[in-house]
């Protein structure tokens, strides 16, 4: 078997060579365009007039278009049509594309998409979370509220109650290799390659901005530098313009935005506002709890919705909330469009939660960690007695479900329950939590990084020091898999054996770094029981394998490895078929392994054994296919199985702040991480250790900043700060979960592509944790917690700040 075994990366000799080829690697035809946008330069306003004519004056421009010159769709968006390629009368946010130049060198096209001359007519902007509530400005009408219980009746009748309010940051993605695409005229059409986690995405955009079917737009993508959701939706526009240029005059056309403008134009992670109030016992167990969610979408919805969807699926994290209320405002702002980012949603839901833990903790003064533990769903081993609930699986005709009005808001009110499966715990969306390992996840984490000690010795630390203090704490992760829109938990895939007994492989998924082609390469070799160096995979194309999902949701490997096994059990049981016919045996006593074919008492190569089904003229060539069982999800209503599995993991973070300048370190992290049967050991490790620096990036130093005219002030390396090798932890342990996943994926792995991400909480919470230890109060920490936050919140926890 290939997979479960630490191959290395498909591209690893490619990347630190510098040879793997990236868009703006591909060497371009001589008569190449090339493109860049004018945007605009007030937050909300409406044109009065555009000068363009120095900018088509400017040398090197073939032309300059603005949205009156495009001749179908002006569109790309990639939910509700809401987001025009180049703007129409009206702009929404600082860096909106107005109009597109077309030049000969990329040079010359950014210099004169400067001399536009544009006058604005100003309007009102709606810059914070506060404008838009004040406005009523939200995308849906009206907030999204879930129920499950009577949490007010709950937190009434609980002995204590602890409330707060909390502002987390969004994230710039930082991907290395920057937005690009080209296109180029074909007959009937056009081909396109883009830096893309959404082939098909693109496909459909640009087909509707030239006005061509689908079948007529080829789109490929070989490898990113890095996509972290943000080419999820954000390459669009990129592509469509390539695409028109290439259409409309005959040209190759390539775009690619340098940094700044790729940070002034793009979308970046979702900030939010979270209050909560909760009620609990002496033990710091939640009674009920309600939460209020203000995401800031930007002015166009993109994948707001199921993002906010997810910040509240995730808002129980690892915890049993029998009495809970969330209420999600998806807010209109005039800002960029905030989009796809790692995790979806789900960290800031998940933050909220842990916010409270640690809340919870201060107040009653008991330790964080025995809080969390408190609250733990039951493990999948110790089930719950049923519930002695009735319901009905008819919702929303359902006659115990009531629609509440109240004003503008309606209320879905789901007090009538989805019986609980065998006993088990419910989440706040009624699903059944039946794989539910952290108990013992945690208690062995505990034990393999020493926190009790480790705890001790901060505590003996702090009371010596009163300058550096340090703080440590665990924090657990339980993130659901699949994407929440049900249709897009699908996947494709091509595999040819040739009669030399090489392999060629295409699938729906893009490579962004992640080792998804790897890991479908060692699925195949596997199926086939040859080496991974049998099989080739080419860049994912849309004229291979159609209509995929975006390579997001953490969805990658479990519905490419899928669909590529399979296509490859097809082709093997067509082999076995024919070999044993062959040999006057039977297809069960036919065997794949070491790189041979094993028939009765005859042995042969692969390779050998290609050729005979070759020359026995049999089909050597399969699609696969393959869909998530079991995803059954009503979005309105907050209820069923939006997920297939929870993937699990906890961290330990061990940090020290300065007391005088708020400047702060990771010292120490231990992750413990459920990957199930690992697809590939060293890939999967390298996930979880880039996820938590994210997360901590996140958390730390990744701090946006907007002036009170919306031009984004942290649009450079010099002003927004990714973390750097000197910011990882100085001791970095990461080992895997010795599990495999109850449900059928693919080898019994689970997905890691965004659950280690949320790792990143617990450094957040150990600097809260530090903050504490220099005195009494709730210090209130912020995120993100750069130096000033973490200097504000000692001061709180002294008492002399605000």
């Amino acid at each position: 078997m290939s997979v479960a075994k630490p191959v290395t990366h498909d591209s690893g000799r490619l990347h630190v060579s510098g040879t793997a080829r990236y868009i703006d690697d591909v060497p371009l035809p001589a008569n190449a365009a090339h493109l860049a946008f004018g945007i605009s330069t007030v937050a909300h306003g409406e044109i009065v007039s555009m000068d363009l004519s120095e900018a088509r004056a400017a040398p090197g421009v073939i032309a300059v278009w603005t949205a009156d010159d495009l001749p179908f769709a002006n569109d790309v968006s990639p939910s509700i049509h809401d987001e025009p390629l180049l703007a129409t009368g009206t702009v929404h946010y600082v860096g909106q594309p107005i109009f597109l130049v077309i030049a000969e060198s990329h040079l010359a096209a950014r210099k004169a998409a400067r001399k536009g001359k544009i006058e604005y007519k100003e309007l009102p902007a709606l810059l914070t979370v506060d404008d838009a509530m004040a406005a009523g400005s939200r995308f849906e009408g009206g907030p999204v509220i879930w129920t499950k219980g009577d949490a007010a009746k709950a937190i009434t009748g609980a002995p204590r109650v602890i409330e707060g309010r909390f502002e987390m940051g969004g994230q710039e993605h930082f991907y290395l290799e920057g937005q690009a695409a080209l296109a180029l005229p074909a007959e009937g059409g056009v081909i396109v390659q883009s830096s893309t986690q959404h082939p098909t995405e693109i496909q459909h955009k640009v087909a509707e901005a030239i006005g061509l079917p689908m079948n007529a737009v080829r789109v490929e993508i070989r490898r990113m530098g890095g996509g972290f959701g943000g080419k999820e939706s954000q390459g669009n526009a990129l592509a469509v313009s390539c695409a028109l240029v290439a259409h409309l005059l005959g040209r190759p056309a390539k775009m690619r935005y340098d940094r700044d403008d790729d940070m002034v134009i793009t979308g970046k992670r979702h900030d939010f506002r979270i209050a909560y109030r909760a009620g609990v016992d002496e033990e710091g167990r939640i009674l009920g709890i309600e939460f209020l969610q203000l995401a800031r979408c930007g002015w166009a919805q993109d994948l707001s919705l199921p993002v906010a969807d997810r910040a509240m699926l995730h808002s129980d994290n690892a915890y049993n909330l029998d009495h809970v209320r969330i209420e999600s405002h998806r807010l209109k702002t005039n800002t960029q469009s905030a989009t796809a980012y790692r995790g979806f949603g789900g960290p800031q839901g998940m933050l909220g939660i842990e916010r409270v833990m640690d809340h919870i903790a201060h107040a009653l003064g008991r330790d964080p960690l025995a809080v969390r533990k408190a609250n733990f769903y039951a493990e999948a081993t110790d089930r719950v007695a049923p519930a002695p609930e009735t319901g009905h699986e008819s919702f929303p005709d359902d006659p115990d479900v009531d629609l509440v009005s109240r004003g503008s808001e309606t209320m879905i009110r789901t007090d009538a329950k989805i019986p609980a499966a065998e006993g088990f715990q419910t989440t706040p969306y009624h699903m059944p939590v039946e794989d539910f390992i952290l108990n013992g996840l945690v208690a062995k984490l505990e034990e393999t990084s020493g926190f009790a000690s480790r705890k001790a010795a901060v505590d003996a630390w702090n009371a010596a020091n009163p300058i550096l203090k340090k703080g440590i704490a665990l924090t657990p992760v339980k993130f659901g898999i699949s994407f929440t829109l049900t249709h897009l938990n699908q996947a494709g895939a091509l595999v040819h054996v040739y009669s030399d007994g090489s392999i060629h492989l295409n699938h729906g998924g893009t490579e962004m770094g992640q080792g998804l082609f790897r890991k479908v390469s060692q699925v195949a070799a596997s199926a086939f029981g040859v080496d991974v160096a049998t099989i080739a995979i080419t860049a994912t194309d849309t004229a291979k394998v159609p209509n995929t999902s975006a390579t997001a949701a953490s969805s990658g490997s479990d519905l490419n490895g899928m669909a590529v096994k399979a296509a490859c059990d097809t082709i093997r049981e067509r082999m076995a078929d024919y070999l044993a016919r062959e040999h006057q045996t039977v297809p069960a006593k036919v065997r794949f392994a070491d790189g041979k074919v094993i028939v009765g008492g005859d042995e042969m190569s692969f390779a050998e054994a290609a050729a005979r089904c070759y020359m026995g003229r049999v089909s050597l060539s399969s699609t696969g296919f393959y869909a998530t069982p079991k995803i059954t999800w009503d979005r309105k209503a907050g209820r069923g199985r939006p997920f297939y599995y929870f993937a699990y993991g906890a961290a330990v973070s061990e940090v020290v702040i300065d007391t005088l300048t708020g400047e702060n370190r990771i010292l120490r992290a231990d992750i413990l991480h459920d990957c199930g049967t690992s697809l590939n050991p060293a890939i999967d490790k390298g996930q979880i250790e880039g996820g938590y620096v994210q997360g901590a990036g996140w958390l730390t130093t990744e701090e946006l900043v907007w002036n009170d005219k919306g031009r984004l002030m942290t649009h450079a390396p010099s002003t927004y700060k990714i973390p750097a090798c000197s910011d990882r932890p100085r001791v970095f342990n990461v080992d895997l979960w010795d599990g495999q996943n109850r449900e059928d994926t693919i080898y019994r792995s689970k997905a890691v592509g965004e659950p280690p991400f949320m790792h990143g909480i617990s450094v957040f919470s150990a600097l809260a944790d530090a903050c504490a230890a220099c005195g009494p109060n709730w210090p209130d920490l912020q995120a993100p917690a750069t130096a000033e936050a973490v200097l504000a919140a000692v001061k709180r926890a002294r008492g002399t700040g605000a």
